[in-house]
């Protein structure tokens, strides 16, 4: 059931106002509404409430090309149904000699409504927080470490214990629903209440079940296709005793996208870790998120097909760890991540970035200005900044 703003405005006729293939896209994706993030819930009243509120010539000149760009396409109501948006709709968009023109024209629209989408969330913004740390394991020191930033090095009195200086910042104050995420590739912190908490060893039994379960699809159901796998793909939920997120809809759907959609997430604990946070920023927009990653093994050959499939009993090649493609995987890892967060507009300069290594007496910090820190610290004192900043 969604949201009273939005079924308000269906019922006005907006839907019907606005260009078929537009319209039809985000009618389907508010069909999920219940596995979707408050964050994401708020984004579609806020896009469609400036939608109904722009001026008639505004609103027309805004579709109009689009409207000329459908036509061009052949988009009627027999081949594009108002209602629904099927593989067969996302087909006929793909061949269709305008596709890049339909799709240069959506990005144009987007390109004078996000402006003033961001500028509205600007005025409501709050201090954030992002810690992203890196395992003892690696084989260099800190001045090796984070070479694709540009932020301050700050010296650290003593190492920084994750468990001691930033989990438990977590749990400080009152936080809304998915606000604040735990994302970590072994289990060694534990999350304060309230606190959304997803480790990639503490799902095992959920990925080593989905591996199981792609492999028998592929081989046995005779899939036509990758729309069609994807389709089947969806219905692959996280059971009770698999993990905490089964109980919650919107997190069991996360979970199971997380580890179906992101390329490598089931076989390589670091990808998870990636992948889970670029999808949380991206998605539940938190105020405050720690992500751990570790030391993973060495990939074994594998081809195409299997890369749904448990690598310990597919290929007998003894598991490795390997800490030096562990090091080179978290340098791209590392501006992956700060730069998600970069595209939104909560997180622009209201937002501090720490990036550490457990073991290391160096730390880089990312941050507005205002956040200001000595050149040397305590790891107590920077999570008292932190807590400052965050006026928790």
């Amino acid at each position: 059931m969604i949201s009273a703003i939005l079924q308000g405005l269906i019922e006005k006729g907006l839907f019907e106002r606005i260009p078929a293939t537009f319209s039809t896209f985000f009618l389907e994706q508010l069909k999920d509404w219940e596995t979707l993030f408050p964050a994401e819930h708020r984004y579609f009243e806020r896009l469609f409430t400036l939608l109904d509120r722009l001026e008639a010539a505004e609103f027309g000149g805004l579709f109009e090309t689009l409207r000329a760009v459908e036509r061009q396409m052949g988009v009627n109501e027999r081949n594009w149904p108002r209602r629904s948006f099927t593989l067969d709709q996302v087909d006929f968009l793909n061949r269709n000699a305008h596709y890049a023109e339909w799709r240069a024209e959506i990005a144009k629209i987007f390109s004078r409504l996000d402006p003033v989408l961001d500028r509205e969330t600007a005025q409501r913004g709050r201090p954030r927080f992002a810690a992203v740390i890196s395992p003892a394991e690696l084989p260099v020191g800190p001045d090796r470490l984070w070479k694709r930033l540009s932020g301050k090095r700050v010296g650290l009195e003593t190492p920084l214990d994750p468990a001691e200086h930033l989990a438990p910042l977590l749990g400080l104050g009152e936080a809304a629903p998915y606000d604040r995420w735990l994302i970590q590739a072994r289990d060694d912190l534990s999350a304060p209440k309230g606190v959304v908490s997803l480790g990639y060893d503490a799902l095992a039994a959920y990925r080593k079940r989905l591996m199981n379960e792609v492999q028998a699809t592929v081989e046995k159901e005779q899939i036509r296709g990758p729309r069609e796998l994807g389709a089947r793909l969806k219905q692959m939920r996280i059971l009770p005793g698999e993990g905490a997120a089964a109980s919650d809809p919107v997190l069991a759907e996360f979970t199971r996208a997380v580890l179906l959609a992101g390329n490598g997430t089931l076989l390589i604990n670091n990808t998870f870790v990636e992948w889970a946070a670029v999808q949380t920023v991206r998605r539940a927009r938190p105020s405050m998120l720690v992500a751990g990653f570790g030391v993973r093994n060495k990939v074994k050959p594998f081809s195409s097909l299997l890369i749904f499939s448990d690598q310990e009993k597919t290929n007998p090649i003894p598991t490795q760890v390997d800490t030096l493609g562990t090091y080179v995987d978290l340098e791209i890892f590392y501006p992956y991540i700060w730069q998600e967060f970069g595209k939104y507009a909560e997180y622009q300069r209201n937002t501090v970035f720490l990036f550490a290594a457990e073991g290391m007496d160096e730390a880089m910090v990312l941050a507005p200005p205002d956040f200001t820190l000595p050149e040397k610290v305590s790891p107590a004192k920077l999570a008292g900044a932190v807590r400052e900043w965050m006026q928790l």
